[in-house]
């Protein structure tokens, strides 16, 4: 009888575990080590195979998805604070602040 491991590594999951630890680090680096996962991830798109390559694809669409979503906010996040000096913001402005530290989690 053999002992041999008959489970393959699988090409690009180290890279894709690195990129998904590196979005989480990112919360309290203040979002600076989510771009550095990023750049992991697009290096590794081409190596990947399987399951690893989907998780490539999706940390890639995940990280665009937040960027857009965490723009559209910020610039709501804008015209509310303007629109807070006429006292009509104000309650915009805690809901968009709100949504936009959920979405930056």
């Amino acid at each position: 009888m053999s002992d041999q491991n008959t489970a393959a590594p699988v090409a690009g999951r180290d890279g894709a575990v690195v990129a998904w630890i590196l979005y989480i680090l990112s919360i309290p680096s203040a979002n600076v080590l989510v771009l550095v996962g990023l750049v992991l991830a697009y290096v590794n798109r081409g190596s990947a195979t399987g399951l690893a390559a989907q998780h490539v694809e999706a940390q890639i669409r995940l990280f665009w998805s937040v960027f857009w979503i965490s723009a559209v906010l910020w610039v709501l996040v804008a015209v509310s604070a303007v629109a807070s000096a006429f006292l009509i913001g104000i309650p915009f402005l805690l809901l968009f602040g709100l949504l936009l530290l959920l979405v930056s989690i």
